[in-house]
């Protein structure tokens, strides 16, 4: 008869070691990033638990939650131990970390300058390998009257029609717009077509009495604003 290796459990670890016991008596500020990822796993594997695999996925991408968050469900389920399902559990998690990220910037101040933009789109766009095109529309105090993405593309570009951005603006009376997207190479500096489209988009807003008052290009690292650097 065929036999299985019995897969380890959290259960299996001391009890002052287990995370979910842990999170209980001293609240989930006091556990690591390892056995936060391992609650969401829940098992492990023949040889290790799954604060242990959770470990050894961290390592991989030098512990860095960034950097997790950049895998694809292809390549987490390339790590022995995770499964589809333990991956996409893993992906969820991400995914709601940085939309209440993106959703407490927005809710928290209206705009006063492109580090108000920043603190919005880095937690959204910094970790995404492919590029993506947002516009904020705001009124005449600079609140945000709503946030929209437009295009999507791969990691080399995304294409965004001016016509596009302006409707948008016009249906929504907005005063003022900004436009943000991301270079997943981590390059902050403006391409020839990001300058360009920054022109046509200042030249098409002003038609309509609207300020262009800033494209942002964002990175996991140092960010680019047009503004600040007097090109709108």
């Amino acid at each position: 008869m065929e036999s299985y290796s019995k897969r380890l459990t959290i259960k299996d670890l001391a009890e002052d070691d287990r995370p979910r016991e842990k999170m209980e008596r001293k609240g989930a500020a006091s556990l690591s990033d390892a056995e936060l990822i391992g609650i969401l796993l829940r098992v492990g594997n023949a040889n290790e638990t799954a604060v242990e695999v959770a470990q050894r996925l961290l390592s991989s991408v030098n512990q860095s939650l960034n950097e997790l968050a950049r895998l694809s469900l292809g390549q987490l389920t390339r790590i022995k131990g995770i499964g589809k399902t333990k991956a996409i559990t893993i992906l969820a998690a991400l995914e709601l970390g940085r939309r209440r990220s993106a959703e407490g910037a927005v809710n928290r101040e209206r705009i006063f300058s492109s580090r108000s933009v920043i603190e919005i789109f880095q937690p959204m766009l910094s970790d995404l390998p492919y590029e993506e095109f947002w516009v904020l529309l705001l009124n005449k105090s600079n609140k945000v009257i709503e946030r929209a993405k437009l295009s999507q593309g791969g990691v080399g570009g995304t294409v965004v029609d001016p016509k596009i951005v302006l409707k948008l603006a016009v249906e929504r009376l907005a005063s003022a717009l900004i436009v943000v997207h991301n270079h997943p190479s981590g390059n902050p500096q403006p391409s020839d077509k990001d300058i360009a489209l920054t022109k046509k988009l200042r030249n098409a807003s002003e038609f309509f009495d609207i300020s262009l008052l800033d494209h942002v290009i964002i990175t996991d690292g140092e960010c680019y604003s047009f503004a600040d650097n007097g090109i709108v």
